[in-house]
This record gives structure tokens, C-alpha cells and sequence, in this order.
């Protein structure tokens, strides 16, 4: 298992936090987690104000200032193609990236979501609780299906 928590520590990239830009409808977002979160919103000046902000932590603070205006519900159906799309863009654009998540060869990937307030982040990811993993994983298994489907064609290319 692959458990990843900090941007400077080992697989942090894998994070949304990771400072790897990404482009989005011609427009440049500091962060995964800037365009994870402006896509929430379908109010432009919204977006603008998210893709302005200098960090990813002041990008998820400014959006609960805006939580009734979203469009896209949090955990949401939506929410998961949205993340699906945001990490299939950070690995096309950021080659490092790429790198990184092949690195995990067939582990399984976890956001280590231990140390947050109990109960804070089990849905995208798992906290260690009591010697055993609680949590849905969600950005780990949308990370290790973005893993196999780069490693298809790569497959394939070796047959």
C-alpha cells in the first residue's frame, strides 16, 4: 500500500495540494485542487476569484464563503467525474506526475487522511483507525484507475 499525506513527502504529488498547474478551457490553475474546486461553481467570477488565489489550502477556505452557490454537490456523483477529469489532466499536463503514478507499480493508493479531525476525509481518502483502514478512498481508486488506464496502450505497445 501506497499512503500518501504531505505534498514534500514521499507520493505527495498524488495530492491535490501538489503545486502542478493545469490548463483548463485555456485558462491556467495553480493547483488541482484550484480547478477541482472551481468546477463546483458555474458563476465565472467564482472560478476567476478560486484560479486567483495563491495556495490550494486559501482556494478550499475561500469555497465554503460560496458553498450555496454550488452547482455541483460535494461527494456527489458529479463531484467524482469532475476529480476523474482533474487528475486525468494533471497527469497529461505534468509529466512528473505520470512518472510518479506509474512508480506505484500494482500498490494500492491511499490519501492518509490520519491526522485530520476525526471522520475529515474518508470519503476521498482512508484514516488509520485502531490499527485498521476506515474510509471510501475515493481519490485512490480514481488514482489507480487513472494508473491502468495510462498503462494500457503501454501494454499493448509491448505485445
Amino acid at each position: 500500500m501506497i499512503a500518501f499525506t504531505k505534498i514534500n513527502l514521499l507520493f505527495g504529488d498524488l495530492g491535490n495540494m501538489a503545486p502542478h498547474r493545469i490548463t483548463y478551457q485555456g485558462k491556467r490553475y495553480k493547483t488541482a485542487e484550484a480547478l477541482f474546486q472551481a468546477l463546483r461553481f458555474d458563476d465565472e467570477e467564482i472560478r476567476e476569484e478560486l484560479r486567483s488565489l495563491a495556495s490550494p489550502m486559501a482556494v478550499k477556505m475561500r469555497t465554503k464563503k460560496y458553498r450555496e452557490q454550488m452547482v455541483v454537490e460535494p461527494q456527489s456523483p458529479q463531484d467524482l467525474e469532475n476529480m476523474r477529469l482533474v487528475l486525468r489532466l494533471k497527469v497529461d499536463q505534468n509529466p512528473e506526475v505520470k512518472r510518479i503514478l506509474l512508480a506505484t507499480k500494482n500498490d494500492e493508493i491511499v490519501e492518509d487522511c490520519t491526522k485530520r479531525p476525526r471522520g475529515s476525509g474518508k470519503f476521498w481518502g482512508m484514516a488509520l483507525v485502531d490499527g485498521e483502514w476506515e474510509g471510501e478512498n475515493c481519490l485512490g481508486k480514481l488514482l489507480m484507475e487513472l494508473r491502468d488506464q495510462i498503462r494500457k496502450p503501454m501494454i499493448a505497445a509491448q505485445v
